[in-house]
């Protein structure tokens, strides 16, 4: 846990899940930047404030005594607000997911740059319609998260827009509100068939919201797991981080008696990997937006089914996949398995048999290896 001293206070913040080995900060020269920009410009905090994309609370819970609006695409964000606001002993304040309809007016709008420039689109466009002339409207990022293109989306979608200077690599984005830009619709989500090398899933449509990875064609290391899907008598099987759901829907199509549970910490993944199951299967399926599965059944599933993430934001970290691995040996039955899609440098094998005891190899290739572990 460390302390962020703001014009508002101090406050003390951490992620979450917390770990403080990490070494990971919830907040960052950015948010410093953008908070000290509104003390030092006299900034009037009447009306509706929203806040969109805040990493893990570190605005919203320095500005919780104005009753800000945070709007994030992340269950762990929003969490992490949760559990920073109750740590500090802020006011309550209104927690939205990037699901949730918006407020119908925005009087002061503060947007953390998000890594992904459709995620960012995608939520300017649904905003755009409650801004209006007095709008305030201040974006902040590190150096190397705003670029050309994100300037370009505030600028089409907002209004006129230039940038700060740089102060300890990070820079705001300044925007003045223009009422005669044209309200277009977001263009999300977008929808696609799959190739014919997909497996079951082959042929099949599959559909993005905004911020999914790999939104617009099959990636080629969920190509590869599709490939090798296991064939065994599976009843209770989980799509871990489903991002767009097609592994998991691949999996309904090979066992149609089977139920599915669909799980990511991305609200804008958990509405992809249900529409694209539903144009496809009929199981039984649930769609949820957690952490991995901390909130799972221990020994409720047969097989898991995980292509792990290693970077949170812009840090590169294995604390997602350990997470996953050993929430997967919980979750499993005894004779239940984990199969894991992964880079081949990343050495998933040696975690996987720490945790399970055993760990073999299903397929590979110059890039991908695809790995089983058995819960015993």
């Amino acid at each position: 846990m460390e302390h962020l001293g703001t014009p508002w206070g101090g406050f003390e913040l951490v992620r979450h899940p917390h770990d403080e080995r990490s070494g990971l900060r919830a907040w960052d020269a950015a948010d410093e930047y953008l908070l000290r920009h509104l003390a030092e410009t006299g900034w009037d905090p009447s009306g509706t404030l929203v806040v969109l994309g805040d990493r893990w609370g570190a605005l919203t819970t320095a500005l919780a005594g104005h009753g800000p609006v945070q709007i994030t695409d992340s269950f762990l964000g929003r969490t992490a607000t949760a559990e920073n606001l109750e740590r500090n002993g802020r006011p309550p304040v209104t927690l939205l997911t990037t699901r949730d309809a918006p407020p119908d007016r925005i009087d002061t709008l503060l947007v953390r740059v998000p890594k992904s420039l459709s995620l960012l689109e995608d939520q300017l466009r649904r905003l755009a319609p409650a801004v209006h002339a007095g709008t305030v409207i201040v974006g902040t990022g590190m150096v190397k998260e705003i670029h050309t293109s994100t300037l370009t989306l505030f600028e089409t979608i907002l209004g006129p827009t230039r940038t700060s200077l740089a102060v300890r690599k990070a820079r705001l984005i300044l925007c003045e509100p223009d009422l005669s830009l044209p309200r277009v619709p977001s263009p999300w989500p977008l929808r696609y068939d799959l190739p014919p090398d997909a497996g079951a899933a082959a042929g099949r449509p599959v559909v993005n919201h905004a911020g999914i990875f790999s939104a617009d064609h099959l990636d080629i290391g969920t190509r590869f797991l599709l490939q090798h899907l296991p064939q065994g008598d599976f009843r209770r099987i989980i799509d871990l981080g489903c991002g767009n759901g097609v592994v998991g829907t691949a999996a309904a199509l090979l066992h149609p008696d089977a139920e599915l549970l669909f799980v990511d910490e991305s609200y804008q993944a958990v509405a992809s990997a249900e529409e694209t199951f539903r144009a496809n299967a009929t199981n039984r399926a649930g769609f949820r937006a957690a952490n991995a599965l901390t909130d799972a059944e221990p020994r409720s599933a047969d097989l898991v089914l995980n292509n792990p993430p290693f970077h949170s934001h812009q840090a590169t970290t294995d604390a997602t996949a350990w997470q996953m691995f050993t929430g997967a040996r919980r979750t499993l039955d005894r004779g239940g398995e984990l199969w894991v899609i992964g880079n081949r440098h990343l050495g998933y094998h040696v975690k996987l048999r720490r945790i399970f005891g055993n760990c073999t190899t299903v397929a590979s290739n110059p890039k991908f290896v695809l790995l089983r572990a058995v819960r015993r």
